[in-house]
């Protein structure tokens, strides 16, 4: 099977190997010893032209990448890495429908809930079929909430709605739903439950009406114990408050899940079920029925232009020449800057309230796809991976952490993240935030070298960061950001020989929490006496 316009085979077929091993890794090596730390100032002054060269759009946003520790030879040999590390071919993988999971033996095709023909074939033609149908069934149903003939079993519009799921089921829709209220229906408000801390579900229940609440279960497998803990009570709530059969009380509650039989057996019948696929990891599933409560918020129609947005970016990573590859530049300066030059961490902070919650989606992105210590052949690795992704919007950031960024002994790039033009602001209030964000992108490179001052006054500038500029936050816009940084962790992957689509690490802790739940302290043999007397004082105390 091979992606649209492309007859090679790429499977992953290309032999992986150690990028400590091409000989653009030890070029890199050196340079980032020779110059690494080399004045950006120097830079623009030996480039008059460096501003519009290092810079990129696609669709509605454009980015300047001119304040990095960069110059023509770096971004040759990170290019280089690049092509030895088989990313042209990982690409076509990816859209091909290739096993790129390869510890679970399943491909990663969230592209195709966006755009399903880019997957070729016979399996293509199946992807379409089924994306076609789930994305349907999830206009159909938000399309009847929005116009209120969605009713429950007191015959009442659905005016709330909770999306009751935790990590990509619940980080993705609660993010795009707070980043696009603008779009959003007036007259329907939506909630989001991830915590298992009671305090929260039961916060929530407590100012709603039942006889007016649409619940959303979201869960791949529909045993997750925070979801499944949280669908219970509000399973209770509803019970409690209309009476009546479970049946009629289920008329309130749709799913989406990969595990009909467990849906079922919760209670909610075959025509309120959503389905989810095994190759569709949580955390990029916001495109998929996952996203149906921002659907019923902002309607098919703009929902339909948040997936386009995403296929234009995917389309851009499909065809693009690597050094003009927006996600391919992102992910290569990430890599210099983790494996060349020391930064553990790297700060997001976007000059948009709204954007808020998408640094949490970005930490489970990134996080979680490249939290690895093992290539895909299970070999132990020697050279960094992941980078610790962390921030706030601006401006409230630079009265916390930038004092860090400034001044501080890290080595921490920025990505900064701006709307042009923002019709919900007014033109003093967005022209001085816009003012704010380049002011600090600028001081981060000038910093501040007077021999007049005291030397706490000082700033040592050539502090390197990106700026992301959105013509608008549009669902078009915002689609695309998204996919340009799950590309941009996917490029990442691969070159790290590193399979960016398991998450085996947070099994270990989920099997423990069964044990500690288990009753009569069955189970607790072989935890830490560490554990176990902790376990007694909280058992203690409640």
């Amino acid at each position: 099977m091979t992606a649209k316009g492309h007859t090679e085979t790429s499977a992953g077929a290309s032999p992986r190997r150690s990028p400590r091993g091409t000989e653009a890794w030890e070029r890199l090596a050196a340079l980032a010893r020779e110059g690494g730390d080399r004045p950006m100032l120097t830079l623009f002054a030996d480039d008059p032209r460096r501003a519009e060269r290092y810079s990129l759009r696609c669709g509605g946003l454009l980015l300047d990448y001119a304040k990095n520790r960069i110059d023509d030879a770096v971004m040759a040999a990170l290019v280089r890495l690049a092509e030895d590390m088989g990313v042209p071919a990982g690409i076509r993988a990816l859209f091909a429908g290739e096993p790129v999971n390869v510890s679970e033996g399943r491909p990663a095709l969230h592209v195709a809930l966006r755009g399903a023909e880019r997957v070729t074939g016979a399996a293509g033609e199946a992807l379409r079929i089924a994306v076609g149908t789930e994305l349907a069934k999830a206009r159909d149903l938000a399309g009847r909430v929005r116009a209120g003939t969605w009713r429950g079993k007191t015959g009442r519009a659905v005016t709330d709605v909770i999306n009751i799921g935790i990590g990509g089921s619940d980080m993705g829709p609660r993010m795009l739903y707070h980043a696009l209220r603008e779009y959003a229906a007036p007259d329907i408000r939506c909630h989001f439950i991830a915590n298992v801390d009671g305090a929260e579900i039961h916060s929530l229940l407590a100012g709603l009406d039942p006889e007016t609440t649409l619940v959303i279960v979201a869960s791949k497998s529909f045993a997750t114990h925070e979801t499944r803990l949280n669908a219970n009570t509000t399973r209770d709530w509803f019970e409690r408050g209309l009476g009546g059969s479970r049946d009629e009380v289920m008329g309130h509650f749709v799913a989406i899940t990969e595990n009909f039989a467990e849906a079922r057996a919760f209670g909610i019948p075959d025509q309120q079920l959503f389905r989810m696929w095994d190759w569709v990891g949580g955390r990029y599933s916001l495109w998929s029925s996952i996203g149906l409560a921002v659907m019923i918020s902002i309607g098919p129609e703009a929902f339909g232009e948040l997936l386009a947005g995403a296929a234009a970016m995917d389309e851009h990573f499909l065809t693009a020449p690597l050094d003009h590859n927006m996600p391919v530049i992102l992910a290569l300066l990430g890599i210099w800057y983790r494996n060349f030059l020391g930064a553990q961490s790297q700060a997001v902070v976007p000059y948009c309230e709204r954007l808020g919650y998408f640094i949490s989606h970005l930490q489970q992105l990134d996080m979680e796809s490249s939290g690895k210590s093992v290539s895909v052949d299970g070999e132990p690795l020697d050279y960094p991976t992941g980078t610790v992704i962390w921030g706030q919007t601006g401006t409230n950031g630079q009265h916390s952490f930038f004092q860090l960024i400034h001044q501080g002994t890290h080595l921490i790039p920025v990505d900064f993240i701006g709307v042009v033009a923002d019709p919900l602001s007014d033109a003093i209030h967005h022209q001085a935030l816009l003012a704010h964000m380049l002011a600090q992108a600028a001081a981060l490179m000038h910093g501040r070298a007077d021999p007049g001052l005291p030397p706490e006054r000082r700033h040592p500038g050539n502090r390197p960061s990106n700026v992301l500029l959105l013509e608008r936050l549009t669902p078009r816009n915002l689609g695309a950001l998204i996919a340009l940084y799950e590309h941009k962790v996917f490029t990442q992957g691969l070159i790290w020989n590193i399979n960016s689509f398991d998450q085996w690490g947070v099994d270990l802790g989920r099997a423990l929490v069964g044990q500690l739940l288990a009753p009569d302290g069955a189970g607790l043999a072989d935890i830490d006496p560490s554990t176990r007397r902790l376990l007694g004082i909280i058992r203690g105390s409640q």
